[in-house]
């Protein structure tokens, strides 16, 4: 696919608080806007916290929240938008919050059963750049939305935790400012709902959360009617994760026959490498290796055994 084709860059510009949220897919929740194709919405996103976590919390709250599914804000309906269009969505702008958070409890993410307690980092994003860590390791902040989606065609209620069809939530850090975002439209006036910022991940956010915050979006919808699509696409703005990839990278690598149980050995070996020799605690390698690192599948044609690599990007530590 190629960029695309010259855009409406007269539509209006519409605002879109998040006063009110749902958190379920349901192709019956009444729209909150109507758009027409080339306008713009500033939307404003809580954190996939919902607003739970303070400067003040502790690694014991998370225990003590219920998880309810993604806050989102929407629906937008898109004017003329029927099933089978494609619902291009420029992302113009993302501005995280202030405030950041980072947890997991036992029993969740892609380590499930390596850790008994549960941990939080709270991040300060007020530097507007990067957040720091601990002293000495700082994170640069590359802004996305972990969810965007349309309704989905098929009645009832969805949890957005999976990724789907529609979209949802994928979690994808390169679809960030910049980026445009192709979804195939599945009900009349597309229903696109939008949520769960994330101030900076690693590819594969394996500890279950990145750096959680709140978010603006400023995006700009556009009807495509050339192509059709099973599942999203998207185009980068440019260069992947510029901000990180500015130096070397340690690696490591799992060999398995299964894709699952290499991934876990990569990211195991990642964590190892981290407390080795920057001195971080188990659970806070966990942390960074979520927020920082980046998973790539390196090879799956040699039978039995397939490889993922993880790779820490070195830039994030400061002497």
């Amino acid at each position: 696919m190629t960029s695309s084709p010259a855009l409406s860059v007269t539509g209006a510009v519409h605002q879109l608080d998040s006063s009110v949220i749902h958190q379920v897919w349901d192709n019956s929740i009444p729209p909150r806007l109507e758009i027409d194709p080339g306008d713009t919405v500033v939307i404003k996103c809580r954190d996939a916290g919902n607003g739970y976590y303070t400067w003040d919390s502790k690694a014991a709250d998370v225990l003590l929240r219920v998880a309810k599914g993604h806050p989102l804000s929407g629906p937008i309906r898109v004017r003329g938008a029927k099933p089978g269009d494609v619902l291009q969505v420029e992302i113009l702008d993302l501005v995280p919050g202030e405030l950041g958070f980072t947890q997991f409890r036992p029993g969740r993410g892609l380590l499930a059963d390596d850790f008994a307690e549960p941990y939080l980092k709270i991040w300060d994003l007020r530097n507007g750049e990067s957040a720091e860590f601990k002293p000495g390791i700082r994170v640069p902040l590359e802004p996305f939305l972990g969810v965007m989606g349309v309704a989905l065609d098929e009645p009832g209620e969805f949890v957005t935790a999976p990724p789907r069809k529609n979209g949802g939530n994928f979690d994808v850090k390169q679809v960030t400012a910049g980026s445009t975002l192709y979804l195939p439209i599945w009900v009349e006036g597309a229903l696109f709902s939008c949520g769960d910022g994330h101030a900076a991940q690693g590819d594969g956010e394996v500890c279950i959360t990145a750096i959680e915050t709140s978010m603006t979006a400023t995006l700009r919808f556009n009807l495509r009617r050339d192509f059709s699509l099973e599942e999203p696409e998207f185009i980068t703005g440019g260069p992947l994760s510029p901000k990180t990839n500015t130096a070397p990278y340690y690696a490591t690598m799992g060999i398995a026959p299964d894709l699952m149980e290499a991934t876990k050995k990569a990211v195991r070996k990642a964590l190892s490498y981290l407390e080795r020799e920057h001195g971080l605690t188990r659970e806070e390698a966990y942390a960074l290796a979520s927020v920082a690192v980046d998973l790539k599948v390196s090879e799956v044609v040699d039978a039995p055994n397939w490889v993922v690599s993880a790779f820490v990007p070195l830039s994030i530590f400061h002497a």
